[in-house]
């Protein structure tokens, strides 16, 4: 005699970048599973592979995790974790007014949300005539080369993936179209102002975001303090 199938509820949410309604499920015992393994090998690709197969499973393969921004992907896993194992969820937190005290906060997951800057651009203007258009990061940038070993790589890596197109006056050069060798020497010939600007584009894109207020036990000092971040929600 077959076993019994079980019921599984489903759940509906719009995402943050384009408003587009998406149907998921909560994580079941293999996922849980496939978490578990992945958090166990630290290796980066296995996290990125493991996390892509519970974002396609729990939408019924409705949700490619590639073709999406990752605030997008990260909004769309923690409200999955949070109907699976409770919106309740309590991180430690360091108190920002000694920088060394650990508090353990409470937040409901559920009302963690996406912020978006007010004014936030993905162009560029670099020059009058120069102008950079930006993507935002995906899952598949979280992953860097084996040859990247430094923040500093990690960050011009992490631009120049980003990097669509750039315009000077009439021309339009598509970043399929760049080796990355052009690209270092463009972005090194950039004046600090020039690299400030590009740095605005990271700084103020779309984040999943939630600020915690606490009063720090040891100074009895109230705190608030931003959380950034899909990491940050399970610390």
């Amino acid at each position: 005699m077959a076993l019994p199938k079980l019921d599984t509820v489903t759940y509906e949410l719009e995402l943050p970048s384009t408003g587009e309604a998406v149907t998921f499920r909560p994580f079941l015992v293999k996922e849980q599973k496939t978490l578990l393994i992945a958090q166990e090998a630290e290796d980066d690709k296995v996290i990125e592979k493991s996390f892509a197969q519970i974002i396609s499973d729990c939408t019924y393969g409705k949700v490619d995790p590639y073709a999406y921004p990752l605030f997008d992907i990260e909004y769309l896993f923690l409200q999955m974790r949070a109907k699976s194992v409770g919106e309740a969820a309590t991180i430690t937190v360091t108190a920002e007014d000694d920088g060394e005290t650990q508090v353990p906060v409470d937040i409901d997951l559920s009302k963690v949300n996406i912020n978006m800057t007010v004014g936030h651009t993905n162009e560029i203007q670099i020059t009058d005539d120069i102008k950079m258009v930006m993507d935002y990061p995906t899952l598949k940038d979280m992953t860097m080369p084996a040859s990247v070993n430094t923040d500093v790589d990690r960050i011009f890596t992490m631009i120049k993936r980003c990097i669509m197109e750039i315009h000077d006056g009439e021309s339009i050069h598509n970043r399929i179209d760049m080796s990355d060798k052009e690209l270092d020497e463009f972005l090194d010939t950039m004046s600090t102002d020039m690299f400030d600007k590009m740095n605005e584009f990271f700084e103020t894109m779309p984040k999943l975001q939630h600020v915690v207020k606490f009063t720090n036990p040891k100074t009895k000092v109230k705190n608030e303090v931003n959380i950034e971040g899909l990491q940050s929600f399970f610390a």
